[in-house]
This record gives structure tokens, sequence and C-alpha cells, in this order.
């Protein structure tokens, strides 16, 4: 009963994208207090996930929409996205073997992704990486390849500042401003390392092989699987963890949670259709509102 259930749960997927519409202004994300946790495996037939319903909201680069659920518990906050994806992307930049020269070459692949980005400023600012304000985001990274497989989604920072810093990149605002864009990992250990082989290992290998990540950028854990021309995330968070490079988050203070999300690459379906390459386009969502219940 309880496979069926998530199956039916699924396959209504197809039936809400219609039928929901995506407002052009900010949108309240509301999350609903819940007992029982739900178990982070990509499936949404969990009895929280059912309690709640989904908001539909409109991911920029991409133009699909994104249905979006949050709950939380006493200690955690919870979230649940899905989105259409016309291909499963499971590989990111795998080596491929060349015959004719015997070595092994970056493959064209890009891992699919998804993406949440939040505001830590003291108010609210336009949180597109082509932004004339200056900010700092907590960024929750979910890759297909990179960090699906150890469960998690890599937990970093970005900083848009309109002076450069060491390792930041020149962008240019909306309106036409040299913007400078930081991207750090928070502390600890990522869930992947990178690895290129130095003898034949066979004709396609993994360049990177799944890992344990360790302290604060071990904070977010994600699963998402891909079924049926669809993609379904779940990620899990610690309400608070500590560590002053995320977010905090306070069900109690009754005050909104400004962020915004974003499907970030969709490369698949450049391959299969030529359309543009939507990967790293950088772009997210219009303004969302976390509202605890």
């Amino acid at each position: 009963m309880i496979k069926l259930r998530k199956r039916l749960v699924c396959s209504l997927v197809v039936c809400l994208f219609p039928m929901l519409s995506v407002a052009s202004a900010a949108i309240d994300i509301p999350s609903a207090r819940v007992d029982a946790a739900p178990v982070i495996d990509g499936s949404p037939g969990d009895a929280a996930w059912e309690s709640v319903k989904p908001v539909a909201i409109a991911d920029s680069a991409s133009g699909k929409k994104v249905l979006l659920r949050s709950v939380y518990t006493a200690d955690q906050v919870f979230f649940l996205v899905q989105f259409p994806d016309a291909a499963q992307n499971f590989l990111h930049k795998p080596w491929l073997w060349d015959a004719d020269s015997k070595e092994y070459k970056t493959g064209p692949h890009r891992e699919d992704t998804f993406v949440f980005k939040w505001n830590m400023m003291d108010k609210d600012v336009d949180l597109s990486n082509f932004s004339d304000d200056n900010y700092r985001a907590d960024v929750w990274y979910w890759k297909a390849n990179r960090t699906n497989p150890a469960g998690f989604a890599d937990d970093k920072t970005q900083l848009l500042e309109g002076s450069a810093s060491k390792k930041s990149k020149e962008t240019v605002s909306t309106t036409g401003k040299k913007r400078y864009l930081s991207r750090i990992s928070d502390a600890g250990k990522a869930p992947y390392k990178e690895y290129q082989p130095t003898a034949y290992e066979g004709d396609l290998v993994d360049a990177f092989p799944t890992g344990v990540p360790e302290g604060s950028r071990a904070d977010v854990h994600a699963k998402g699987v891909w079924n049926g021309g669809f993609q379904t995330v779940e990620f899990a968070r610690a309400l608070n963890t500590g560590h002053d490079d995320d977010v905090q988050f306070d069900p109690a203070a009754g005050k909104p949670y400004l962020f915004g999300v974003s499907i970030f690459s969709l490369y698949g379906e450049r391959l299969e259709t030529s359309t543009p390459n939507l990967y790293g386009m950088g772009r997210i969502s219009e303004p969302l509102r976390l509202k605890f219940q």
C-alpha cells in the first residue's frame, strides 16, 4: 500500500503543473509544523508532504514551473521540490577514453542541479547574480553527480560586491554596473572529491567519486530521484546549525526568510533539442518568503 500510495502521489505532479498559476510578485512559502519528519529519500509519499499543498513558482532561466513544499519539526526544516526534467543527467564532466590518442578527455555531460539561495542580510535585497545590491547569501547546491550519491547538498556562501576580491568573478548587473561575485565553500569537507585516472580504467570514468562531507559543509541533507520526466528532490537542515556561514531559522520569531530557488541546469534538454545551454546561468526564481506557521 505504501509503494502504491507513493506512485499515485508522484503521478499527480503531471496533473498539478498545468492547474497551478504562477504569481509575478513575491510568493509566501508556508512551512507547516509536523510531528513526524519525512524520510529524505527523494519520494513525496510521506505523510508530512501529503499534509501540505505545493506552491507553484517559476524558474527564471528555463521558464519551467517548480512545485515547492515545506514542513518543519522541533529542530529541522524540510523542503520538497518537483519540476519537469526531460532527461536524467547523473554524470558531470566524466572522463571519456579517446582510443585514437589513448588518453582520457572531459566529456560533455553536465549533472542535474537545484539551488536554494537564502538572504543573510538584515534587509531585503535582490538575490540575483546580476543584482545592484551588495549581499551575502547561504546557498544549498544539490548536484545529481557530485552530492546526490552521498545524500547531501553542497553548502556554500555567495558574496556579491562592488569591488573585487581574491577569487571573485566579474559580472555586470542588469543596469550595467560592474559587480564581483564570490563563491565560497562552507567550512569542512566536500561530499565529493575530484579524480583523474592515470591509466585505462574503462571507456567512461566518474570524475567525482562520492565522499563523506564534514563540518558546516555537511549541514544540508538532500536526495533526488528522476522518474518519468520529472525530478523530485528533498532537503533537510537543522533550524539552527550553530555555524556563522549559514542562515539560522527561528520559527518562534514570527519573521519571514527571503530566498530564491533555481533549477540551474537543464543541460540534458540542450543535448536533446539544441536549445541554449542553461547550465550555470546563475539566475534564481522570483523572490520567495519562507513563513513558519
